[in-house]
C-alpha cells in the first residue's frame, strides 16, 4: 500500500458520498456526524430497533459503536449487523470499553462473531476481545481507555483477525491494521486527539466510509486512519487547546486535498 492509495481513496469517497448508518453513543453522535460530514460523506445516526436493519438496508456502510449500551440498542445493533452481512455490505464494530464488565464483554463478542468487516478498537480492547474475558487484569481496560500501546496488541489482533475473517485496526500514538496476514502501521496523528472525546469512535465510522468504496477492506481501512491522523496533524498546529481543536479538525477534515494525503501519509 502507497499513500497514493489513500489520495485516490479520498478522492472516490467524495465523488460517491456513501450514506453512512451509524448506531454509536451519545457522546459520539454529534462528532462522528460532522466529521462524516466534513470529510465529505451523507451520516445517519439511527439506533431504534424498529427500523435499524432497514436503514442498513438502505446505507452503503454501517458502524456499530457499543459506548452508551441498552438492551434495546443491542438488539438494534443485532439486527443491523445481521442485514448488512446479508447484503454484502461492509460495517465496523467499535467495542467501547470491552473487558471492563461482563455485559460489555459478552455483548462485544457477540458481535464480532457476526461478521465485522473491520474492528476498531485501542490496544486494550483489542487485547480484551482477542482474549474473549472480562478479566481486568488481562484486559488492562481503565474504563474507555487503553493501559497498553498499541504495538502491544499486534499479534492479538492478527488472531483476532483471523477469528471474525476481517480486518482489525489497533490505534494508538501508532495505528496497526491487520488482515491476520498483512499489517500495515499507520503514522498519522497528534496526542491532541487524545484530549476530545469521541474521536476514536469518530475514526471507526470513518474507516465505515471507506470501506463504502474501498475494494482492499485493509487498504481502505488504513486510508480512513490516515485520512484521520492527517487531519489531526493539521487541527494541532491551528489550535491553541482541546476546544479550538474540535473546531479545527472538522475544518481539516473538510480542507484536505487528495495531494496532501499523498504527501502526508506516513505508511510502513
Amino acid at each position: 500500500m502507497t499513500p497514493d492509495t489513500v489520495a485516490a481513496l479520498l478522492v472516490r469517497l467524495r465523488e460517491r458520498r456513501p450514506l453512512v448508518h451509524n448506531i454509536t453513543n451519545y457522546v459520539a453522535m454529534d462528532v462522528s456526524a460532522n466529521a462524516l460530514l466534513a470529510v465529505g460523506c451523507s451520516p445517519a445516526m439511527v439506533h431504534a430497533r424498529e427500523e435499524a436493519a432497514d436503514f442498513a438496508a438502505i446505507s452503503d456502510a454501517l458502524s456499530i459503536n457499543i459506548g452508551t449500551l441498552s438492551p434495546p440498542w443491542v438488539e438494534a445493533m443485532h439486527a443491523a449487523a445481521e442485514r448488512a452481512a446479508g447484503l454484502g455490505k461492509p460495517w465496523v464494530l467499535d467495542p467501547v470499553g470491552v473487558g471492563a464488565t461482563a455485559y460489555r464483554t459478552a455483548t462485544s463478542a457477540d458481535l464480532a462473531r457476526r461478521g465485522p468487516t473491520a474492528v476498531r478498537a485501542n490496544a486494550s480492547e483489542i487485547l480484551a476481545l482477542a482474549q474473549g474475558t472480562g478479566h481486568r487484569e488481562t484486559g488492562g481496560v481503565r474504563g474507555v481507555d487503553s493501559s497498553h500501546a498499541s504495538d502491544q496488541a499486534v499479534d492479538a489482533a492478527r488472531a483476532l483477525a483471523r477469528t471474525t475473517g476481517g480486518i482489525v485496526a489497533v490505534t494508538g500514538a501508532v495505528d496497526y491494521v491487520t488482515d491476520g496476514d498483512r499489517l500495515v502501521q499507520v503514522s498519522n496523528g497528534h496526542e491532541m486527539m487524545t484530549r476530545v472525546t469521541a474521536l476514536g469512535c469518530t475514526a471507526s465510522a470513518i474507516v465505515a466510509a471507506f470501506l463504502a468504496v474501498g475494494d482492499d477492506p485493509l487498504e481502505a481501512t488504513a486510508a480512513a486512519l490516515a485520512v484521520t491522523g492527517l487531519a489531526g496533524e493539521r487541527a494541532a498546529a491551528a489550535s491553541t487547546g482541546p476546544g479550538s481543536f474540535r473546531v479545527a479538525f472538522m475544518d481539516a477534515l473538510h480542507g484536505l486535498s487528495p495531494d496532501e494525503a499523498a504527501a502526508g501519509a506516513r505508511l510502513g
